[in-house]
């Protein structure tokens, strides 16, 4: 086809036309939509609604998104994020006292969730690094457990997922019997030995657990996590609660084979982790703490 000088004239000026076409229909590229959330520290942090690659730094974060469906977002952990076991098979960080912030950044998370086990200095320092990081730790009532849930769920964009959650458990609670049995007295051992004895006090989610499986925690008055060998042998309670690894130990060391729960065989084991971290299963503890106290 022949080119006209006319056609000539005409060409820069379609040329034109067509770019600015492309321009209008071309798709406009939208920035990650950001939430601004403020956690457990109280620092105001921004973070993407919909992450894609995770980081937990707690076992009970670790738990929660599980239970709430969001492991598919988990692209790192910690060694003690064992639970459910299929959390394993997610890279892992190493430990929490010794964390290496860069290997956790070497996993080019959107977004890090930690617990009360990673301090503040290293939540600003991961953060100042360009990564996000939101701290959601333990809180004093057992009521705090859909707190958080609710929490990460907003936190991975599994909003809807967290509240079903939430609902079943509050359902279960709200399920169990009334009982007019006086409270067996009970005590949880957290720690003990020459290093001392170490146990929850009434200012900690672990009392309101023994409490609705119709328990009384011996150290309920007590703030913090210490208790004295004399105030343990006077209250002499009725149950011992221990981590089953413990339990052996525990039962064989003086002056705590004395104690009338441990010469009569109300020694009970539980599974680590369904008692000290606040997850879902603090629920199944309740009703497991209710059988065996009613036994």
């Amino acid at each position: 086809m022949m080119v006209t000088a006319h056609m000539k004239r005409l060409l820069p000026i379609v040329f034109v036309a067509v770019l600015a076409f492309c321009a209008c229909t071309a798709p406009v590229r939208q920035e990650a939509a950001v939430d601004t959330v403020v956690d457990s520290y109280g620092r105001k942090v921004a973070v993407p609604t919909h992450p894609r690659r995770v980081v937990s730094l707690s076992p009970a974060v670790t738990e929660i998104m599980y239970a709430i469906g969001a492991q598919d977002l988990l692209v790192g952990r910690t060694d003690f994020c064992v639970y459910p076991p299929e959390a394993e098979s997610i890279p892992t960080i190493g430990g929490i006292s010794n964390m290496s912030v860069e290997r956790v950044l070497s996993m080019n998370p959107d977004m890090v969730i930690c617990g009360s086990m990673v301090n503040r200095k290293n939540a600003d320092q991961i953060d100042g690094m360009g990564t996000p990081i939101v701290c959601v730790v333990e809180q004093p009532s057992f009521e705090g457990l859909y707190d958080n849930i609710a929490m990460i769920g907003r936190l991975v964009g599994r909003q809807d997922e967290a509240n079903r959650l939430n609902d079943s458990l509050r359902r279960a609670v709200a399920s169990l019997p009334a009982t007019d049995a006086t409270p067996k007295s009970c005590y949880y051992v957290v720690g003990f030995g020459p290093a001392g004895n170490f146990t929850a006090g009434g200012n900690t989610f672990i009392n309101d657990i023994i409490r609705l499986a119709g328990g009384r925690n011996i150290a309920e008055s007590v703030t913090g996590w210490n208790y004295s060998m004399e105030a343990l042998m006077k209250e002499d309670p009725d149950y011992i609660i221990v981590r089953r690894e413990d339990s052996a130990a525990f039962c064989s060391s003086k002056p705590y084979n004395q104690l009338r729960a441990v010469r009569e065989g109300r020694v009970i084991g539980i599974v680590s982790g369904m008692l000290d971290l606040q997850v879902p299963r603090n629920v199944d503890m309740v009703m497991y703490l209710r059988q065996r106290m009613g036994e």
